[in-house]
C-alpha cells in the first residue's frame, strides 16, 4: 500500500500510531503523517470530519494550515509546503507567535546589514573610498549573517524540500539566494578562477546585495503573512476567551471550593454568583435569575432561568444565584463545539484550492527549468559577459515565481470568512459548504422547529353550552400532568400560566399516540385527536366548524370528552419564529425557490406556508420522504440547501447539497448538516450565502493577484524585454514583486473581515 499523498510505502511496522478519540490510526511516519484507520490498507483521505479534535498523550497535535493531512505531535515544519505546523486551536493568550517573533527579531537585528550592503554595492563605486577588492570583502562580511543566520530557516525548508521530494516556495528561494551568495563567495576567495568576461571595474562581480535584500523581503513578507494568520485565528480565540477559567464547586457536605474548570465532571454542583459566568453547560438545581447568553445565541434580552432550566457554559449570570448540575464539560459543550466546528471549517480545504494545488505541484519544477535555460541561453547566445546576465535572470526567475501568494489564496480566505461567519452566529463545518452555498437555487425547509418556534402553546379553549371553558382547560391540563407529549406539555404550562389548579390524575393511560384518558375528582375523561373521539363514538358536531376554522389557521385541535359527551377542545399552536418572514422574503429576492417540507397535517403547513408567502408545500412527509424529495430536486438539475432541526431532517440534511441545521435542534441534524445557524434564526442563511459569494469571489481575485503576478514576471526575468528595452529584472527587483504578491493576497484576505 503506497500513500496516496507522497507516494511513500506505508507498513504497519514503519507507520506512526497516534490515538483519535475511541480509535486508532495508522501515519505515514517518514513524511506526511497521511492518516490510516486500524489497517494500513484502509485508507481515510485526507482525514476524519474531525480530524483537528485528535489530541496524544504527549500534548497538543500541530497541523499545517494549508496541508489539513498534515499531523504532528510536536512543533515544525510541514514536510510538504514547508510552512510551520500549528496548534489545533489557538492559543488564548496568543503564546503560538513564536516563530513571528523569531522572524522579527531576525528581520530587526538584520536589516540594517542589509541597508549597508545595498548602498555600498550601489555607490561604493561612485565614491571611490574603498578599492575594489577591500570593498567586495566588507560587502562578504556585511551579507554573511544576513544570508547564513536570517536565512538559515529558508535554507533549512529548502533542503527538507528537498528530502521528501516536494519542492515548494522555500526551494525557489534557497536556490536562488544560495547560488548568489555561493557565486560571489567564490569570486571574492578565488578571483583568479573566473575568466576576464566575468570582471567589472577590476573585480569580480558579485552579488551580495541581492542574496541579503532577498532574504530581507522575504523575512518581512514571512512577519506580515504569520502577523496575517494570527489575526485569521482571533475569532476562535476570543470564543475560547468566553469560558472562565474555575468554577465553585458544591461538595457533598455543603463546603464550597474553587477548582479549575478541567477538574469538574458530569453530576457535579456547581454555583454561579451574580456577575459570574456560567462554567459548564448544565440544568438549574436551586435558585432562579436572568442570565445574558447573547455570547452564543445572539438573544439581547437575558433570559430567566428557574429549577429545571438548562444553562449554557459561558453565558452571564446577570442577577440573582443559581446552583447547577453539570451535564456537559470539556469538549462536550456548546462553546467547546462552536471552537471546534470553526476551527474545523478553517483547516478545511475548498474545492477551488485544488486547482491551486495543481497548478503548485508543477510549477516548482517548471521554474527551476526555466531558470536552467535561462542561464543556458543567456550563457551561450547572450552578450559579454553572457554568463554572469545569465547567473542574474536565472536567480531573477527563481525569485518571483516563488509560489507563496498561490498557496495562501484559498487557505487564507477560508479562515477570514469562518472566522468572520461565527461572529455572525453562523459555523460552516468546511470549505466545501462556503464554496458550494452561493450556487444553491432551493432551499428545502422543515416547519417545526425551523419556521416555527417548535414549542407548542396553549391557543385558546373552547366549550360546549353548558361548561365553562377554564374547566375544561383545568380537567385537560390535569390529566396531562401524566404526558411528556409537546401538546400535552402546552396544555399543563398553559393552565398553570392562567392560574389553574391542577389535580393529580388517577388511572392514567396513554393510548398509542392518540390521546390519553384517565379520572380527575372520579370523573372518567378521554382526551385526544378527531380520530380517537370517532373510536369511543363521541359526536363532534357540537365544535366541528370551529375545530375545522383552527386547523385551517395552522393549529392543532385536542377534544375533552366525558361518558361518551365533548365537554369542549383546546387549540395549540406552534408560533412561528418573528424572523421567519423577513428572512423568507431576502432569500426569495435572492432567487431562491423554497419548498417547505413538514411531517405535520396538510392543512396546518399549508396555513404556516400561507401566511409566510410559501408556494409549494408537503405535508405527512416522513424522513424517507424528505430525502426522496432532496434527491428529486436534484434530479431536475437543482442545487439544494436542506434547513431543518430535528432528527428526522437528519437523512434529508445529509444529501442535500448544503445542510443547515438550527442551533436549537438536536445534535443529530448538526452532526448532518454543512452549516449551523446558532440562533436558529433563518436570516442566517441569507448571511451565510453572501459570505459564501464574497468568499469565493475573494478566493478568485487572489489566485488572479498570485498567477498573474508569476505570468507577467517569470519572461521579464527570463530577459525576453532585454532585446527591446535592454532592460533586464534585478533580483532585488524580482525579490519585491514577489513579496508585493503576497502581501496583495492577505490584504485582500482580510477584507472579508468586513464582510
Amino acid at each position: 500500500m503506497k500513500d496516496p499523498v507522497c507516494g511513500m510505502a506505508v507498513t504497519a511496522q514503519s507507520a506512526h500510531r497516534l490515538e483519535y478519540r475511541e480509535e486508532t490510526y495508522f501515519f505515514c511516519g517518514p513524511r506526511c503523517k497521511a492518516r490510516f484507520a486500524d489497517s494500513p490498507t484502509q485508507f481515510l483521505s485526507p482525514a476524519p470530519p474531525d480530524a483537528g479534535a485528535v489530541t496524544t498523550g504527549r500534548g497538543v497535535v500541530y497541523l499545517c494550515p494549508m496541508h489539513p493531512e498534515v499531523h504532528e505531535a510536536h512543533p515544525g515544519l510541514c514536510p510538504i509546503c514547508g510552512m510551520a505546523l500549528e496548534p489545533e486551536l489557538p492559543a488564548v493568550d496568543d503564546a503560538d507567535t513564536a516563530e513571528l517573533h523569531d522572524f522579527e527579531r531576525r528581520f530587526v537585528l538584520t536589516v540594517p546589514l542589509t541597508a549597508a550592503v545595498f548602498v555600498l554595492a550601489m555607490f561604493g563605486h561612485a565614491q571611490q573610498w574603498l578599492s575594489m577588492a577591500t570593498q567586495t570583502w566588507v560587502e562578504l562580511l556585511l551579507a554573511t549573517p544576513v544570508v547564513l543566520w536570517a536565512g538559515w530557516p529558508f535554507f533549512l525548508r529548502g533542503w527538507q524540500s528537498l528530502i521528501h521530494r516536494r519542492p515548494n516556495m522555500w526551494t525557489l528561494i534557497s536556490v536562488g539566494t544560495g547560488s548568489a551568495f555561493l557565486y560571489s563567495l567564490v569570486a571574492t576567495l578565488a578571483p583568479q578562477w573566473f575568466p576576464d568576461s566575468f570582471r567589472s571595474m577590476g573585480r569580480v562581480a558579485v552579488y551580495f546585495e541581492a542574496a541579503a535584500v532577498i532574504i530581507s523581503l522575504t523575512l518581512l513578507g514571512q512577519v506580515l503573512e504569520l502577523g496575517a494568520r494570527s489575526k485569521t485565528s482571533a475569532a476562535i480565540r476570543s470564543l475560547l476567551a468566553l469560558s472562565p477559567k474555575t468554577a465553585r464547586r458544591v461538595n457533598a457536605d455543603g463546603s464550597e471550593d474553587d477548582v479549575p474548570l478541567t477538574q469538574i465532571q458530569v453530576g457535579d454542583r456547581l454555583r454561579v454568583r451574580p456577575g459570574e459566568k456560567v462554567p459548564v453547560d448544565g440544568v438549574v438545581v436551586e435558585g432562579s435569575s436572568a442570565v445574558d447568553e447573547s455570547l452564543i445565541t445572539g438573544e439581547a434580552l437575558p433570559v430567566t432561568k428557574r429549577v429545571g432550566d438548562r444553562l449554557i457554559g459561558a453565558t452571564l449570570n446577570a442577577q440573582g444565584a443559581l446552583i447547577l448540575r453539570a451535564e456537559r464539560v470539556g469538549a462536550s459543550t456548546v462553546l467547546a463545539q462552536i471552537v471546534q466546528m470553526v476551527s474545523q471549517a478553517q483547516r478545511s480545504r475548498a474545492p477551488m484550492q485544488r486547482l491551486a494545488d495543481v497548478v503548485a505541484g508543477y510549477f516548482v519544477v517548471t521554474v527551476v527549468g526555466v531558470a536552467v535555460l535561462t542561464l543556458l541561453g543567456w550563457g551561450l547566445f547572450g552578450p559579454e559577459p553572457s554568463w554572469v546576465f545569465g547567473l542574474i535572470n536565472a536567480v531573477s526567475v527563481l525569485i518571483i515565481a516563488c509560489p507563496c501568494a498561490l498557496g495562501l489564496a484559498t487557505p487564507l480566505s477560508i479562515k477570514v470568512a469562518t472566522g468572520r461567519a461565527a461572529t455572525q452566529g453562523v459555523l460552516f463545518r468546511d470549505a466545501a459548504a462556503i464554496e458550494q452555498l452561493r450556487r444553491v437555487d432551493t432551499l428545502l425547509i422543515d416547519k417545526t422547529g425551523t419556521l416555527t418556534e417548535g414549542r407548542p402553546t396553549l391557543d385558546r379553549t373552547l366549550a360546549v353550552p353548558g361548561v365553562e371553558a377554564d374547566e375544561v382547560l383545568r380537567l385537560a391540563a390535569s390529566l396531562n400532568q401524566g404526558s411528556e407529549h409537546p401538546l400535552a406539555v402546552a396544555m399543563v404550562s398553559g393552565g398553570r400560566q392562567r392560574g389553574v389548579v391542577l389535580q393529580a390524575p388517577v388511572n392514567f393511560l396513554a393510548l398509542s399516540g392518540r390521546g390519553v384518558s384517565g379520572d380527575i375528582e372520579h370523573r372518567t375523561l378521554l382526551l385526544g385527536s378527531a380520530g380517537l373521539m370517532a373510536e369511543q363514538g363521541v359526536p363532534l358536531d357540537a365544535l366541528a366548524a370551529q375545530a375545522e376554522a383552527l386547523r385551517a389557521d395552522g393549529a392543532s385541535v385536542v377534544f375533552l370528552a366525558e361518558a361518551g359527551k365533548l365537554l369542549g377542545l383546546l387549540a395549540i399552536s406552534d408560533p412561528i419564529k418573528p424572523s421567519t418572514a423577513a428572512a423568507l422574503q431576502a432569500l426569495s429576492a435572492a432567487g431562491l425557490r423554497i419548498v417547505m417540507a413538514t411531517g405535520d397535517g396538510l392543512t396546518t403547513a399549508r396555513s404556516v406556508a400561507l401566511r409566510l408567502g410559501i408556494r409549494e408545500v408537503h405535508g405527512e412527509i416522513t424522513p424517507a420522504g424528505k430525502l426522496a424529495l432532496v434527491e428529486r430536486l436534484q434530479a431536475e438539475g437543482r442545487i439544494v440547501a436542506m434547513a431543518g432541526d430535528g432528527i428526522n431532517d437528519a437523512p434529508a440534511l445529509a444529501r442535500a447539497n448544503v445542510g443547515i441545521a438550527m442551533g436549537t435542534g438536536t445534535d443529530v441534524a448538526m452532526s448532518s448538516a454543512q452549516v449551523t445557524l446558532v440562533k436558529g434564526d433563518l436570516r442566517g442563511i441569507a448571511v451565510a450565502r453572501s459570505l459564501s459569494v464574497a468568499t469565493v469571489r475573494n478566493m478568485k481575485q487572489n489566485l488572479l493577484f498570485a498567477l498573474l503576478y508569476n505570468a507577467l514576471g517569470i519572461p521579464v526575468a527570463a530577459g525576453v524585454l532585454y532585446p527591446i528595452t535592454g532592460v533586464l529584472l534585478s533580483p532585488m527587483i524580482a525579490a519585491v514583486a514577489m513579496s508585493f504578491s503576497s502581501v496583495s493576497v492577505i490584504t485582500n484576505a482580510l477584507r472579508l473581515q468586513r464582510q
